[in-house]
């Protein structure tokens, strides 16, 4: 059996980027501002910091799953997200990213991925910042992590919510 084969049959382990394995604060002024600065905010992701805390469950979870990446990051980030999880350890794993001008909340949109990738696979957790995400994921039968490691980010949270940009 190919190695792509037995590590299909592992259940998946899904995580959140921002703030559960980056460390947004200090792009965070980007969302202070009226009108909010989303290129700014964006275009300053190459820059963060890894969550130590996060970082270790990814790669620890990786030994018996398959990692998956769920981000509410526009898919104009995605070169710049994959250099990011590489350069700082993080296992391979597909990553999910928010169409360019989907604009729903992030509890909407990552539910949606999370029920589409758990009919043939099993979900063994979501770990996640957002608890919007989390309550939804929850009610829907998922196991949750909370990703409480990361500093509070108030704006961040509305934006997700309110714009969904994030």
């Amino acid at each position: 059996m190919s190695e792509r084969t037995d590590r299909r049959r592992l259940g998946l382990a899904v995580f959140d980027i921002d703030n559960t394995l980056a460390d947004t604060d200090h792009r965070r002024h980007f969302l202070e501002r009226r009108p909010r600065d989303w290129e700014g905010f964006f275009a300053a992701a190459p820059a963060d910091p890894p969550l130590a805390r996060g970082v270790a469950l990814a790669v620890e979870r990786s030994a018996d799953c398959e990692i998956v990446y769920l981000t509410g990051r526009p898919e104009r980030c995605r070169a710049d997200t994959v250099e990011w999880l590489a350069r700082h350890g993080l296992p391979e794993g597909r990553l999910w990213m928010r169409r360019n001008s989907d604009r729903r909340p992030a509890r909407t949109t990552k539910l949606e991925v999370l029920q589409r990738i758990s009919r043939g696979r099993e979900v063994r957790m979501l770990v996640d910042d957002d608890e919007l995400v989390c309550q939804a994921a929850r009610a829907a039968g998922f196991r949750v992590v909370p990703a409480t490691w990361a500093a509070d980010a108030p704006e961040l949270r509305a934006a997700q919510e309110a714009e969904g940009r994030a």
